[in-house]
């Protein structure tokens, strides 16, 4: 009896397509590999004192420590005591020599810092003096960045590049890096922030990227928008935010913002990268009556984005 064969073509269009789909796979796997040449970026975690300005600064550093958290961002202003009013950590006129003093007793501590508020828009008339300041302050802090932003309501773009022109030479012999984030606004945008700092042209006058605010005030998705400027992104504000079940901004994770798509843009830079947490806490939800509170929330936010960054570079 003659023996039934299979068409002869069977095997060979399993084996074309077998290898075609390992062909696929393979190349998918390729892209999302870092570029040959590009090191892992250094993300330096920190949490500002923002979330503490209701507690005294002294209790923040703390729970920030307690929190997990080896770097710190100093926020603007803390109630140092029951009824008391809201108290800067650092006057724009303080000498320097107090914001190093500031700095030792964080590092006593265990934090780093990283990171201040200049606390002025780049268009005041006072700006350039204060940011000179801050400038100086954060050097003698050996702190790395400054961070500046403009109005809510718009700002005057050419009196920013030629203020921002005459800073960033100051701010290379300072080895400060002053850094811009998105306010809402005409710089309310990473792409609008990265049309200045490349206008300007110094490697110490940088975009800080604050998605949640890019989110916030534009309602806008901020991914494409840090893909405008992500070579000029020198750090983060950290913050997430929702448009349901209510609009409000919240902590990282707990929000509509892929932070996975987000960092994966800056993943592989080879720079050292802050990413400051200034929004912690949980959406819907009032904010913790107590400091232990806030701790929790720090340490879910630090928690989370470890989780991101360990993922994104394994």
């Amino acid at each position: 009896m003659a023996q039934t064969s299979s068409p002869p073509n069977v095997n060979r269009r399993q084996f074309l397509l077998t290898t075609s789909a390992t062909i696929a796979a393979l190349s998918a796997l390729r892209a999302a590999d870092p570029p040959p040449d590009k090191k892992p970026t250094k993300f330096q975690i920190a949490c500002m004192t923002l979330p503490y300005a209701r507690f005294p600064l002294d209790r923040a550093l703390t729970g920030i420590k307690s929190a997990g958290y080896r770097y710190v961002a100093w926020g603007t202003t803390h109630v140092e005591s029951e009824g008391g009013k809201p108290a800067p950590i650092l006057a724009t006129d303080d000498p320097p020599e107090k914001a190093k003093d500031l700095a030792k007793r964080c590092r006593d501590m265990g934090l780093e810092p990283l990171m201040l508020f200049s606390q002025i828009y780049p268009e005041d008339k006072n700006a350039l003096t204060v940011l000179k300041s801050r400038l100086q302050q954060a050097s003698a802090a050996k702190m790395p960045h400054v961070l500046t932003f403009g109005h809510t309501k718009g700002g005057n773009q050419p009196l920013w590049i030629e203020r921002f022109k005459e800073l960033g030479p100051i701010a290379k012999d300072l080895n400060v890096t002053l850094v811009v984030k998105q306010h809402g606004g005409e710089t309310g945008t990473g792409e609008a922030c990265s049309a200045i700092t490349r206008e300007v042209n110094h490697p110490n006058i940088k975009v800080n990227y604050d998605a949640g605010n890019v989110m916030d005030y534009f309602k806008i998705d901020p991914l494409p928008d840090l893909k405008k400027c992500v070579d000029e992104v020198r750090g983060f504000c950290i913050k997430d935010h929702r448009m349901f079940p209510k609009d409000e901004d919240c902590g990282p994770g707990l929000g509509e913002i892929d932070h996975y798509k987000l960092l994966h843009q800056v993943a592989f830079t080879g720079l050292t990268m802050p990413l400051c947490c200034e929004n912690i806490f949980a959406p819907m939800l009032p904010r913790p009556e107590k400091p232990e509170g806030v701790d929790v929330l720090a340490k879910r936010a630090r928690e989370f984005l470890e989780l991101v960054i360990t993922g994104l570079q394994s």
